[in-house]
């Protein structure tokens, strides 16, 4: 193997190479550790950054994962280093991990640049953690791979196949409904999530991570292995090794995160039925590589790439472990390659399409041939209108047919608190035809942009068996939800989009196919309406909470801080060393 870069080329070696006081500290501490000189020395530093903590279930295994990338590292000639960051675990932490997504990506990007690495290994998969990773490492500029978690195994009650959210939003509504009791509820609790790793439902996890392979960060068919499977341990010590190779090759994020891998990534994600959380990540992780992706982008993919996985939400069966076995990502992608730009490069040194090259499919209901999808246009839609002119999104392939084209009377609630209490009141006055809105639930309002947007259905709704309805909301929602929700409304109601000024009884107006949504309000009454609105007071007077609300982004710009977008601002250089 050629290696463009010779050891004192390594960026590591600034720190432990030359002959003075500082360079001597910097070794004299490395061998306070107990390690000697020949084990750094003319070799790459991979820093680890591992995001594993005692309460994210979803990277409970990366506290011995780790040790199998580390043995790759050093297999491969490398030193590995260890460095934890945040962990954003998504079921704990409140009021949401979106609040703290930059956090980490901040975190991610800091730690590369201000330690004596060459390289990096990226352990994620947790909902942001995978975004925020790729965010992170992408301004910092060494070369990175990334190492999904992997999802859990199925889970199982009563010989009923669960999958994770999708059949808790389910089983909880009949549970409201009066259909299962205490006792059942507490089976569905205890058999839902049986292993360590992410959601098993094409949920945002699972996105995110097919997501960072599909733009050629991971290892060919890493995303899909499930986290209880021996091959997510070989995965681990192959990234290890590759990243050594990498750092020799100088093979950094700005090689392959190209508007071409880009484009890869969402029609994969809209072949895969993928989370509406998607577009919001992928815009901000391709404004960090330089890439203006936007709404339009995701619009002009779902009109010409169908869904394919049939995989629960979008689908009606299948988990990631089906998902797995008939072939994982490197088959769907071999599926969709017409769509693809197969040239595009990846973490392997290859191309993708030479990395899918003879994948096979071997479950035809699993990933469907493109002749016989789940829906035949992508997962997303985005919508625009009077009530939405910087767009919304929804899921078409996860919500019933009849609810894409409808009109009806809004519900609205300005805060969570309320809204809950209503759609438990039996007596609320509300119809099917009616559409229920959630607002103040944005990147400013929720704050931090929390999954509140799959709005309960109210119980007296359930009791006369409707399952589905239109929902609205600024907020987002689990990627492992279903259901006719309309989400990510953008300008937010609380900074004063137009979604503020919207009333209980006005008509809202959504045509999926036509892509539009809006309020039959008259222009001179929301002009009315506007006057008279009066902005809330700040969510947060001082610390992060204070900084992130002064420099977020709205939900169509990625949700990213304007300062950390790479246009904002000539690039970091290398720290100085005295």
């Amino acid at each position: 193997m050629s290696k463009p870069k010779s050891p004192d080329q390594l960026r590591s070696a600034r720190w432990f190479a030359p002959d003075d006081l500082r360079s001597s500290t910097h070794r004299s501490r490395a061998m306070q550790m107990g390690y000697a000189a020949t084990e750094w020395a003319g070799k790459p530093v991979i820093a680890i950054i591992n995001t594993w903590s005692d309460i994210n279930p979803c990277h409970a295994h990366f506290k011995t994962r780790v040790d199998d990338v580390k043995r790759g590292v050093l297999q491969a000639g490398g030193f590995p280093v260890e460095l934890p960051a945040i962990s954003l675990a998504e079921i704990f932490v409140k009021p949401t991990t979106m609040l703290y997504r930059n956090m980490l990506a901040m975190d991610t990007e800091e730690l590369i640049r201000s330690h004596p690495v060459d390289g990096v290994v990226l352990m994620g998969g947790c909902d942001k953690t995978t975004p925020a990773l790729l965010m992170g490492a992408t301004s910092a500029g060494l070369p990175a791979i990334y190492v999904p978690a992997g999802p859990m195994l199925r889970g199982n009650w009563q010989g009923t196949v669960l999958g994770s959210g999708s059949d808790v939003w389910k089983y909880w509504d009949e549970r409201r409904a009066g259909r299962i009791g205490k006792t059942e509820w507490e089976g569905v609790e205890a058999g839902v999530a049986r292993s360590h790793g992410t959601c098993m439902t094409m949920g945002t996890a699972a996105t995110m991570m097919s997501i960072a392979e599909a733009l050629g960060m991971s290892l060919t068919g890493a995303s899909s292995i499930p986290a209880a499977d021996v091959n997510h341990i070989r995965m681990c010590s192959a990234s290890g090794r590759r990243i050594v190779e990498m750092v020799w090759e100088d093979l950094t994020p700005a090689k392959i995160l190209t508007r071409a891998a880009f484009e890869n990534a969402i029609r994969t994600a809209m072949a895969l039925g993928c989370s509406t959380n998607a577009i919001i990540h992928v815009i901000a992780q391709g404004r960090r590589a330089g890439i203006p992706i936007g709404l339009d982008d995701f619009e002009k993919a779902s009109r010409i790439i169908p869904v394919i996985a049939n995989i629960r939400p979008s689908g009606d069966q299948y988990l990631m472990e089906d998902f797995f076995y008939a072939g994982g990502l490197p088959g769907l992608l071999n599926r969709i390659r017409d769509k693809l730009h197969l040239g595009a490069l990846t973490v392997t040194g290859k191309t993708l399409g030479e990395n899918i090259e003879g994948a096979g499919v071997f479950n035809d209901d699993v990933i469907r041939p493109i002749d016989n999808p789940i829906y035949d246009e992508g997962a997303l839609a985005v919508l625009r209108g009077n009530l939405a002119p910087d767009g919304c999104v929804i899921k078409p392939s996860a919500c019933a047919p009849h609810l894409r084209k409808h009109s009806g009377p809004a519900l609205v609630f300005d805060d969570y608190p309320s809204m809950k209490a209503a759609v438990d009141d039996e007596n609320l006055d509300v119809t099917p035809e009616h559409i229920l809105v959630l607002r103040n639930a944005g990147p400013h309002g929720g704050p931090g942009m929390p999954e509140w947007g799959m709005l309960p259905m109210p119980k007296k709704l359930l009791k006369q068996g409707v399952k589905d309805m239109l929902r609205l909301s600024d907020a987002r929602m689990s990627g492992t939800s279903y259901g006719a929700c309309i989400l990510h409304v953008a300008p937010e109601a609380y900074i004063g989009g137009p979604l503020a000024l919207l009333r209980t009884g006005d008509i809202v107006s959504v045509d999926v196919p036509a892509r539009s949504i809006s309020m039959e309000v008259s222009d001179a009454e929301l002009a009315k309406r506007r006057a008279a609105w009066t902005p809330p007071p700040p969510r947060f007077e001082r610390g992060y909470g204070w900084m992130f609300a002064k420099h977020i982004r709205q939900a169509n710009e990625g949700c990213d801080f304007d300062f950390l977008e790479t246009a904002f601002g000539a690039p970091v250089p290398e720290p100085v060393i005295y």
